[in-house]
């Protein structure tokens, strides 16, 4: 049996006469950049989070920079950041200029560890970045708190949470602002790059708004710096279609995580993915952990050979990347993001996996261990 790690032309195989129209409107009205397709989306995605303000953007990166552009973050700046999330998240910090500092990730949800936060703040600290990981929520409340204490701003990652709630409230609206990603991948994904801003502060979403073109209102006025940050109108399409079925895909991924738990739980040498207590998990990542890299890698090669994709999610952790060299940490230093590059192995997860799939992949790693 082939189990591929995404199965992308099985979900546009069924919403395609949904799409094909909705990207021929656009074409119709040679809307390409913004347009009605785009603030269309952005309504919907912003009231489906809680949200005052959506901006759709030209991907998750771009989404991540802007997050903490409008903010005034600049050179001098530090910004922390969890050490175990993707590149991109500290993209956010360093196009601003200022210094991303790693923090280590809990063992149990493997987001940003908020005992570990306060230690590193310092007179230049000006934002905490939480990254809602694999599609689990980070702990908002206690990173609320350190926070507001030291007069910091909270900004939420949330490019892998879509529609996941923590303690009952959808993720994005916990920050002063909060990014999102479309990447195709994603659980909300665009037919190319696509991401977006979003704030519930009236005075950040005018400059957001501006930031996104050139920092203008008004064509050829310019009152702020900006970037062409635009989303396609043809993104806006295909992610208003997709916001008709994300809730049910959401599900879908949820029983899914439920039916791996099923299966895994007489496989006592892997390590399952926690939800924590205050979280809803979409599982944009399903995420197991072996004892060692040695035995990691030795089941992804047999995973691959019986037909079965997985992917490393993420093998060198930020502070050990070499363009951070500069910032002197060394292997040891984040001893959980470590082990999880070193013994995580994601699994296929989407809202097509059959029980059929989850039950082959659970007997494959059952007979790799026996």
């Amino acid at each position: 049996m082939k189990v591929p790690f995404v199965d992308l032309k099985t979900q546009y195989n069924s919403i395609k006469e949904e799409v094909g129209a909705a990207i021929n409107e656009v074409l119709d009205n040679t809307a390409y950049i913004l347009g009605k397709s785009v603030y269309n989306f952005e309504d919907k995605f912003a009231k489906a989070h809680g949200l005052k303000h959506c901006f759709g953007v030209s991907s998750g990166t771009d989404g991540n920079h802007l997050a903490i552009w409008s903010l005034g973050i600049s050179a001098g700046d530090e910004v922390i950041i969890p050490a175990n999330t993707f590149i991109a998240t500290a993209w956010g910090t360093t196009l601003c200029g200022a210094k991303p500092v790693f923090a280590d990730c809990h063992p149990d949800s493997y987001n940003i560890d908020a005992s570990k936060i306060e230690n590193l703040i310092t007179p230049n600290t000006k934002a905490i970045v939480a990254v809602h990981l694999y599609g689990q929520p980070a702990d908002m409340d206690e990173l609320k708190k350190i926070a507001a204490r030291h007069n910091i701003h909270l900004v939420e990652d949330c490019a892998q949470a879509h529609l996941s709630e923590y303690k009952g409230t959808r993720v994005g609206s916990f920050g002063i602002t909060s990014s999102f990603s479309f990447y195709p991948g994603k659980n909300l994904g665009a037919y190319g790059e696509g991401g977006a801003v979003c704030t519930n502060d009236d005075e950040i979403a005018s400059k957001l708004k501006m930031m996104r073109e050139h920092g203008s209102h008004e064509k050829y006025t310019h009152l702020v710096y900006g970037h062409n940050y635009r989303m396609e109108g043809i993104q806006g399409a295909v992610l208003g279609v997709k916001m008709n079925h994300i809730e049910k895909w959401t599900e879908e991924r949820r029983s899914a995580a439920s039916l791996y738990k099923k299966y895994f739980k007489d496989i006592p040498e892997v390590i399952l993915p926690k939800e924590m207590d205050y979280s809803k998990h979409v599982y944009h990542l399903f995420v197991i952990r072996t004892t060692s890299s040695e035995i990691r890698n030795k089941l992804q090669a047999y995973l691959s050979e019986k037909g079965i994709a997985t992917g490393l999610h993420y093998p060198i952790p930020l502070h050990l990347q070499p363009c951070f060299s500069h910032l002197n940490y060394k292997k040891g230093d984040m001893p959980v993001s470590e082990n999880l590059a070193d013994c995580g192995l994601s699994l296929p997860i989407y809202p097509e996996l059959s029980e059929e799939q989850i039950i082959y992949i659970s007997d494959c790693v059952k007979s790799f261990y026996n």
